[in-house]
């Protein structure tokens, strides 16, 4: 076996302490399940996800040494992350202001889920996490130490991703189904309004918060 059964063990136990903690793909899952239901969630998380694989491939090739001891490689991505996410947030915030009254309506099953692109959540959901350097630091710091050095870290880095992206998703997914439910069994005029403006405020203060993190 290529990761020892004790070091796996704590790296389930450490990867799902920190799938649960909330974070900016915890307010983008919930921000794009109110957005187009649960689906909508579901498919960001997808997205957000997948970028672990990433993350997990530039960690063991080395790539990411390079990205943190090159100071300006690495204000570059932080810079870009900051962005996105602020931009994010304020999209939300302009659906806010955009819609005076809550469009969204109850769905029944013969209704399409309402403003849901696969689309754009795959790509929300794999940039918001593909250009967050706090993944960056994370894979490189924390990887290495579930590495078997005889073996192909590569590989390794990918097993380990791939245990990341199942607790990550289920976690999300769980939450996706909850906010589309809550928001249906909760429908009044406003209601959306509410998500997204509390969605996007976290968003921006998150983004603004990465920036100015040294």
């Amino acid at each position: 076996m290529y990761i020892e059964t004790t070091l796996m063990i704590s790296y389930l136990i450490a990867i799902t302490l920190l799938s649960l903690t909330p974070g900016v793909d915890t307010m983008l899952v919930i921000r794009n399940s109110a957005r187009g239901g649960w689906q909508d969630g579901v498919v960001s998380s997808f997205g957000i996800c997948s970028g672990l694989f990433v993350h997990a491939s530039i960690s063991a090739l080395g790539i990411s040494v390079i990205l943190l001891k090159t100071a300006w490689a690495f204000s570059f991505l932080k810079l870009a992350g900051a962005g996105y996410i602020i931009w994010l947030g304020i999209g939300s915030l302009r659906r806010l202001w955009k819609d005076p009254v809550s469009r969204i309506e109850i769905r029944d099953s013969r209704q399409e889920v309402p403003d849901f692109r696969v689309a754009r959540s795959l790509r929300e959901g794999m940039l918001s996490n593909v250009l967050n350097p706090k993944a960056v630091v994370f894979y490189m710091a924390f990887l290495p130490q579930f590495i078997n050095p005889e073996h192909s870290a590569l590989f390794q880095s990918l097993i380990l991703a791939s245990c990341h992206f199942a607790i990550a998703m289920l976690w999300q997914s769980m939450l996706a189904i909850m906010v589309d439910r809550a928001k249906q069994l909760n429908f009044r005029p406003g209601y959306g309004k509410v998500f997204d403006g509390l969605t996007g405020a976290v968003l921006i203060a998150l983004g603004l918060k990465l920036a100015l993190d040294n």
